[in-house]
């Protein structure tokens, strides 16, 4: 008993997000995880908290599947729009993909233009990472204290936060290979008769270049960003919250909270098999949770008996954010 005592003898981190709520620093905060934990629920919850310290906060919806407009049960599009009860929280809902699209269309270049959209789609991935960088600049040029990402399942996550690092080395070269061939395409197009204006398509792309390098900038900053995984005591879940973790800490951004979504807490007398089962499972791997991430903050959430939809609804859950849950003791 002594040698388990000393094991465990360290003075846990709280578990709550307060630690999130306190540090005033923060400008970008992302929630994510497996499909189906509560990422949207615990996204929206800590939106609402920040929106009592923050002067204005915005959340966005990275998933495809977007499901802020049904947790607030309010319409939400790629325009940032006030969340009903609210006087400081904005919502909007992006398709990363459909950016570039846009860009694009509205560029005027004709072979030039071409070329460029060519030479960018040949490169993976970065359609959605200048989608990305258009909507991070959107963001930079708007004026909020706090914005909270409710991102897709893992997978997406992952190479989400990596659009930086790849669209900062897919426009270097872009830039490269256009300075080359860009006045051979200018003298063609202009003897076939073909305006091929590539100013404004340059201008573009070193926007989009100086914005990505100040995010990525930002990103890897602690005191500017950090990353809650939202998990469920499950091993798939568990095995997927620690390669993110992994994949984050190479990436060199911030990672020290988790949050526990889902647990079932029975009550004494309770005969439910299905409950007990449930419960010691859970037990087990929320003890494998604690013993590799012994500095985290890891907040644990209840498994309600009911949907969270609704402004009241978030607000309720909200609290348990930041005051530790715990069961009724009958």
């Amino acid at each position: 008993m002594a040698d388990q005592a000393s094991e465990y003898d360290f003075e846990p981190y709280e578990g709550s997000l307060k630690n999130v709520l306190e540090q005033d620093s923060l400008r970008f905060i992302f929630c994510g995880g497996k499909g189906g934990v509560g990422k949207t629920s615990t996204s929206c919850s800590l939106a609402v908290k920040l929106s009592e310290s923050r002067e204005r906060v915005l959340l966005i919806s990275t998933d495809p599947a977007h499901n802020l407009s049904d947790a607030f049960k309010q319409k939400f599009t790629k325009t940032p729009t006030l969340v009903n009860g609210f006087t400081n929280l904005y919502a909007m809902e992006i398709d990363p993909t459909g950016s570039i699209q846009e860009m694009l269309a509205q560029s005027e270049g004709g072979a030039m233009t071409a070329m460029m959209q060519d030479l960018m789609f040949a490169i993976p991935g970065v359609d959605e990472a200048m989608g990305f960088a258009e909507v991070m600049k959107l963001v930079e040029s708007m004026d909020y204290s706090t914005v909270v990402f409710d991102t897709a399942p893992t997978g997406h996550t992952l190479r989400f936060l990596s659009f930086p690092t790849v669209l900062e080395k897919a426009l270097t070269k872009i830039k490269d290979l256009s300075g080359r061939f860009g006045p051979m395409i200018q003298q063609m197009s202009g003897m076939m008769g073909v305006q091929a204006n590539n100013e404004d398509m340059f201008k573009k792309l070193e926007d989009m270049r100086s914005v990505v390098v100040k995010v990525n900038t930002q990103f890897q900053d602690p005191d500017l960003t950090t990353f809650i995984c939202v998990c469920i005591s499950e091993f798939l879940s568990l095995y997927e919250t620690e390669r993110m973790i992994q994949e984050l800490t190479s990436y060199g951004i911030d990672t020290h909270n988790i949050v526990v979504n889902q647990l079932l807490f029975p009550k004494k007398e309770s005969n439910c098999e299905f409950c007990s089962v449930r419960y010691k499972m859970q037990q087990k791997y929320l003890e494998q949770i604690y013993e590799l991430y012994e500095d985290f903050h890891i907040t644990r959430l209840p498994l309600l008996n009911k949907e969270i939809r609704g402004v009241e609804d978030i607000r309720e859950f909200s609290k348990m954010l930041v005051t530790p849950y715990e069961p009724p003791s009958e």
